[in-house]
């Protein structure tokens, strides 16, 4: 394999969103925090719609959690069929999974032009959310990150309107199919304070945190007028990333410990099939083709950018239009290659950003509508991919393993399945 160019690992998770209209979630039964909020689980290998089985607000009878920020819904909408395993000598589906870091509204209008766009083509996609993003700036000091000063942020707070906003995205996100997960809180990527640094004990506690800032923001913020989350946060969460894709051997003891079923912070994955580490789905962002150069980069913008600018997100405009092309490029060849050869999933990592002229985000929508109506494609999000892994026979799964960067079974799938 290449060389992968391992610069610009440090990106900034970011939020964003402008205007979508959503439908309430009222409240009938505000009788404790049982429940389920967990979405059926999905035939993404049979299926080719990720999101079929409705839209709109669950009908079930509404439960409050806690102080009502969140509540049990019953069963997600717009979920796939429950997974079944291949048949012996099918291919597998192609698995393209689009995910999001930070996740939270900041008026650049993002994130309800990507719940639009997957609406259109059928996809699902995982929203990490940054807790932080649900606590208001004048409550900070409820903040206490690990070696970090009490309420200390990398990425800073939003203002009370952008928090109205994320809450009305992520309750939609839900709503139309999409995992919610969490990229954390401060996004401390450097000095003593890095989450390198950071200990399974600490890593419980920004995830305590995390959670608490999603299940009690009715708490935090005092408002009452707004609809609760659609979800039980406790049951949704089953995987994150972290920032700035640093921490993850101390973070993965502790995911263990919760139950968690993945993570997605592992920086340099090869387009292979995925193994377990700790009895956690290791799922890291992947060296992809990088055209125009002999060595590959990351698939997610900011490191694309970074090999573009230099790190600057305002970079010279004349050459918007090439790097746009570029980056385009780069994701239809990291899919083209796994598609046609061993079809490895294809991880695509963003952030709500408009990094040179937003031509990250433009690469990103040209790339979801070039690929997504093609035959065994299948645009999922990292929980329903998981749920396709988990009803997969392990020897089969063993077996896709062998498969190399780029190596197309010898003779077919069906030689390849029947081979000792």
């Amino acid at each position: 394999m290449r060389d992968i160019n391992r610069r610009g690992l440090l990106g900034a998770g970011l939020g964003a969103a402008a205007a979508i209209g959503l439908a309430g979630c009222g409240a009938s039964d505000s009788s404790g925090d049982g429940g389920s909020g967990q979405g059926g689980k999905g035939d993404t290998g049979n299926s080719g719609n990720a999101n079929s089985g409705g839209n709109g607000a669950p009908k079930n009878k509404v439960r409050l959690i806690g102080d009502g920020s969140t509540a049990d819904t019953g069963k997600q909408p717009r979920q796939p069929q429950a997974p079944v395993p291949l048949e012996p000598g099918q291919k597998p589906p192609q698995f393209v999974i689009f995910s999001w870091d930070g996740a939270g509204e900041v008026g650049n209008g993002l994130f309800p032009r990507f719940l639009e766009l997957a609406r259109e083509h059928d996809a699902a996609m995982t929203f990490f959310l940054s807790g932080i993003y649900l606590l208001p700036e004048s409550k900070k000091s409820l903040y206490r990150p690990p070696n970090n000063p009490r309420g200390a942020s990398d990425i800073g707070y939003l203002t009370d309107d952008h928090v109205k906003d994320t809450l009305k995205y992520v309750r939609q996100a839900w709503l139309d199919g999409h995992e919610i997960g969490t990229h954390f809180n401060g996004h401390f990527c450097g000095g003593s304070g890095s989450v390198e640094r950071w200990t399974p004990a600490q890593w419980h506690s920004e995830i305590n945190q995390a959670v608490s800032f999603v299940t009690e923001w009715r708490t935090n913020t005092g408002w009452q007028d707004e609809d609760p989350l659609p979800f039980d946060y406790r049951k949704e969460l089953i995987g994150g990333r972290t920032p700035c894709l640093l921490g993850q051997d101390n973070l993965l003891p502790t995911a263990s410990k919760l139950g968690w079923r993945y993570d997605a912070s592992s920086p340099g994955g090869r387009q292979t099939w995925p193994v377990k580490r700790g009895g956690v789905w290791d799922l890291p962002l992947q060296a992809m083709p990088f055209p125009g150069h002999s060595f590959e980069v990351l698939s997610m913008d900011y490191n694309i950018l970074a090999n573009q600018s230099q790190n600057s997100t305002k970079g010279m405009p004349s050459r918007y239009p090439g790097w746009r092309t570029q980056a385009t490029g780069a994701y239809l060849a990291g899919f083209q290659r796994a598609y046609e050869s061993n079809r490895a999933p294809f991880y695509i990592g963003n952030h709500f950003e408009e990094w040179n002229g937003g031509i990250y985000m433009d690469a990103v929508e040209e790339v979801i509508k070039k690929v997504a109506d093609k035959d065994d494609v299948r645009l999922v999000s990292f929980r329903q991919y998981v749920d396709w892994l988990d009803a997969q026979d392990p020897a089969v799964l063993a077996k896709l393993r062998t498969l190399e960067v780029g190596q197309a079974p010898a003779g077919g799938w069906n030689s390849f399945f029947k081979q000792a």
